[in-house]
């Protein structure tokens, strides 16, 4: 029988390679998978989806009209959603006012009637779906502002993406409006480290690691690049250099429980006992993630042996 949990295991072994964490069990495989899917996400997932509502559609794009391939577009988005349930009969009454509202809106009011549509899709988890209404106003009206918001929402749905082609495409739709937005403001860092944990399970990952060396260039502090460099450590075996960048961050931001969690997780690795067993203790302290403390017991246990 498909379990949810399995496959995501089973996509975060081709994505970490199959190597990774050996003598690891379910719940900290399954821990390390989520991170590894969602490294920003942990730090700052998108907190509004279409700012400024007043902007407009330009009139060239869209005519002042939403055509049918669009509705259709959409409704083969949101059907391609992984193992979501289904929308209850009043959700899909909400869904379809708020569409109705879109596809009716005036060129000038489309960007502000695509706001509470692309919320309305993120509430019920149909992230692909929230992504594909604010690439559509990115589209329509290029702004940096509109193409940042696009490429939070695509890495987003990246995130929760299980299926590799899907996956793919959204990796792909992610780059394109985050380049986008780079090519306006190129000190969009959070975009960049972004972008660079898509390239990891493309034929190019090396392009990826570039990235997020380019980001520490310019701030040699930023949390998310060190993080994602952290994990991307882990996943070669690298554990003194996953140590030290988890260590880095630790240094600016004592309070990062994450960051903590993955630096035990290292020692033990490594086998730093000592070290470890003080580490582990602290995230006890402070976690409250039934899955992260799970693993923690798993990690403890090894440690006695």
């Amino acid at each position: 029988m498909f379990h949810p949990t399995d496959e995501l295991i089973r996509r975060m072994k081709c994505f970490l390679g199959n190597d990774l964490f050996p003598s690891m069990n379910k719940p900290i495989l399954l821990v390390v998978s989520f991170a590894a899917l969602l490294t920003v996400g942990l730090y700052s997932l998108p907190k509004g989806v279409v700012q400024n509502p007043d902007k407009r559609l330009s009139n060239a794009a869209t005519g002042g009209r939403t055509t049918t391939q669009t509705t259709a577009s959409e409704k083969n988005t949101a059907s391609s959603t992984e193992h979501n349930a289904p929308l209850t009969p009043a959700q899909n009454e909400k869904r379809s006012a708020l569409l109705t509202a879109f596809l009716g809106a005036e060129s000038a009011a489309k960007t502000k009637a695509a706001g509470p549509l692309i919320d309305f899709f993120r509430s019920v988890s149909r992230f692909d779906s929230a992504a594909y209404y604010a690439g559509q106003v990115a589209t329509s009206e290029p702004t940096e502002v509109n193409l940042l918001r696009a490429g939070d929402l695509y890495f987003e749905a990246y995130g929760f993406a299980v299926d590799d082609k899907k996956s793919a495409n959204l990796g792909q739709s992610t780059r394109a409006f985050y380049q986008k937005a780079l090519d306006k403001n190129p000190n969009l860092l959070l975009a960049k480290a972004n972008m660079a944990m898509t390239y990891v399970s493309t034929e190019t990952p090396m392009q990826g690691i570039m990235l997020l060396r380019e980001v520490l260039q310019q701030d040699p502090t930023n949390e998310v690049a060190l993080f994602n460099l952290g994990l991307l450590s882990m996943r070669s075996n690298q554990y003194d250099r996953a140590i030290e960048r988890f260590r880095q961050i630790l240094a600016v931001n004592p309070d990062s429980r994450k960051a903590r969690f993955y630096l035990g997780v290292s020692l033990v690795e490594k086998g730093e006992k000592a070290e470890a067993q003080k580490i582990l203790a602290e995230v006890k302290a402070t976690e409250k993630d039934p899955q992260i403390l799970a693993a923690v017991k798993e990690l403890e246990e090894r440690l006695k042996n």
